[in-house]
């Protein structure tokens, strides 16, 4: 956008209390803040605010406020602010904890309002977080709906919550609404709360309303890239009759770092150095997030079939579902020698809790991506040319390696859920797939690198051509800026 377009303003964005929602939304502030010279600032609890403090320099007009909460006061511990050290019930917790921020929010815009004269240009929400779309009514200011997932697995979400397509037939498979009907979903996609969902659930009434409020704003926000999604931006389009601009949380600045982020498991050189060890496109890349964790019994069989395959490998592992994923890791969860016969080869490499995950993808040396398919991880992975290998645990995740199997050819499933029974034969089957450098590995590889040059182009500018999402920011911006 033409300096000479940018007016100022205030934008106030607020996200949901999880790691995988703050990191989008502060990309999209700084993308918006490339575009315009408008003041934004990130509304968040006091914790959250601790750990983006450090990305935040004090010569920009990007500031962060703090919105009074007690963990406590819902059940959760006093050190507990976000999902990163919480269990699914606890997650359930943070949700409804939310509801409790608007009215600290209301005050925080009051404040601002009375300050410059005039309500924020907009407020920007996580699509969790829909009763902020009330604030913005009081205030007679837009809302517009940020959704941190993409396009299809947002749609699909809500389509199952809403519309509770499993509890109406007998079989595993059905047809999903407001998708097209030769669009086959199975009851085994689904997490254990979304399959037991009725709409009086404890999830249904906190996730429903939440959707329907956000449904009300005056547009949405995708965290993705024009091209890698076409059929759910179409599908969303339809489905909201609203604006929905493009703009998706890679090419963050360098300098991003966060505090009180986990330290990585390894340092970042020596990460490189065992990466420059290895032939190109011969490393697999194993992480299932940073909330994640598979089963006891799906592990030893990972490792079995990790170590059948003969493949190189680096492994952010984690204690297994059902212990404290921040607790000790413990040999006992794995084959007998198993992590002793990895360094003696050079064949893995793991990692204890957290990797520089985004160095890593980039690396020449990696070739796959053994992922949960958290949409951020699936970003970050197309934009390296990297196909993955999907095991989807919860939320989207299952919709996400759907839409990359059958639309986009980039990924193999699995397995899926911690629920499931897999063998090391099953993993080695599948590695050896998306690793093979002929038949369909080499086709997923030159369909991920054919991703990859989309996503730069939709990032390029070179005079007055634009790529898709530069064209959605300035078209967003000048949406807001037009108010």
């Amino acid at each position: 956008m033409a300096q000479n377009e940018n007016k100022s303003g205030h934008i106030i964005m607020v996200p949901f209390l999880a790691r995988g929602h703050l990191i989008p939304f502060l990309a999209l502030a700084r993308k918006i803040q490339q575009r315009t010279n408008v003041t934004i600032t990130i509304a968040t609890t006091p914790l959250n605010v601790q750990y983006l403090q450090s990305s935040i320099s004090s010569t920009t007009n990007l500031h962060l406020a703090e919105l009074p909460f007690n963990p406590t006061q819902h059940g959760l511990s006093a050190n507990v602010e976000n999902t990163e050290k919480a269990s699914l019930v606890d997650n359930l917790k943070i949700g409804n904890a939310t509801l409790s921020l608007e009215a600290p929010l209301h005050s925080l815009i009051s404040r601002i309002t009375q300050e410059e004269g005039h309500p924020p240009l907009c407020i920007i929400s996580d699509l969790l977080l829909g009763w902020v779309n009330n604030v913005s009514t009081s205030f007679g200011t837009r809302n517009i709906t940020f959704t941190t997932c993409s396009a299809y697995g947002s749609l699909a979400y809500m389509s199952i919550l809403f519309n509770l397509p499993h509890r109406k037939t007998d079989s595993d498979e059905f047809c999903l609404p407001w998708f097209p009907q030769n669009y086959r979903f199975q009851r085994s996609m689904l997490h254990r709360y979304l399959r037991e969902a009725d709409g009086n659930d404890a999830w249904s009434r906190f996730f429903l309303p939440q959707f329907e409020l956000s449904m009300k704003s005056n547009g949405w926000i995708c965290n993705t890239v024009e091209e890698i999604e076409p059929l759910g931006l179409q599908l969303l389009r339809k489905f909201l009759k609203l604006p929905v601009w493009t703009v998706d949380s890679l090419m963050l600045p360098t300098t991003l770092k966060c505090s009180n982020a986990k330290q990585p498991g390894i340092a970042i050189e020596a990460c490189i150095e065992w990466l420059n060890s290895k032939d190109e496109n011969s490393v697999l890349y194993i992480c299932f997030g940073s909330q994640n964790s598979i089963s006891e019994s799906q592990m030893m069989a990972l490792a079995e079939g990790l170590q059948e395959s003969g493949k190189s490998f680096i492994w952010v592992i984690r204690p297994p579902f059902g212990f404290d994923m921040n607790g000790e890791f413990k040999e006992e969860w794995l084959p007998t020698g198993f992590g002793e016969r990895m360094r003696n080869t050079k064949q893995g490499l793991l990692v204890r809790n957290w990797a520089p995950q985004l160095a890593i993808l980039s690396h020449i040396s990696t070739g796959a991506f053994l992922s949960h398919c958290g949409w951020n991880s699936v970003l970050e992975s197309l934009s390296n040319g990297v196909p993955l290998i999907g095991w989807p645990l919860a939320a989207e995740q299952a919709f996400n390696v759907k839409m990359l199997v059958e639309d986009k050819g980039v990924c193999v499933e699995l397995t899926r859920t911690v629920e499931s029974i897999i063998c090391g034969d099953d993993v080695k089957k599948v590695i050896e797939i998306v690793m093979d450098h002929e038949g369909k590995g080499k086709e997923m590889k030159e369909k991920a690198n054919e991703i990859a040059q989309h996503i730069r182009m939709a990032h390029s500018e070179k005079g007055k051509i634009k790529g898709s999402s530069v064209k959605s920011i300035d078209d967003f911006a000048r949406t807001i800026l037009s108010s």
